[in-house]
């Protein structure tokens, strides 16, 4: 039997730096169009602090949402999570 195999492919630091900056960047714009503040968004999704919002959204610290994050906040921006990968 043929073994599939696939070549590595080599990410950029910047690549994905990149990636969640655009993700939190849609967060950020989709937060704001419907009018919830940060601190409105962070608890509705079981965060304790504003700050698992603020820093994500504009990748602070190299911090940024996972995808339990991005459920939960689709869910409350009402929003296919697809949304934030579009």
């Amino acid at each position: 039997m043929d073994k599939f195999s696939i070549e590595p492919i080599e990410f950029t630091d910047d690549e994905i730096k990149a990636f969640y900056k655009n993700i939190g960047l849609k967060v950020k714009n989709l937060r704001a169009q419907k009018n919830i503040s940060q601190l409105e968004l962070a608890l509705a999704v079981g965060f304790k602090t504003v700050s698992s919002v603020a820093k994500p959204e504009i990748l602070l610290d190299n911090k940024h949402f996972n995808l339990e994050h991005l459920y939960k906040i689709a869910k409350v921006l009402d929003v296919d999570i697809k949304y934030f990968f579009e």
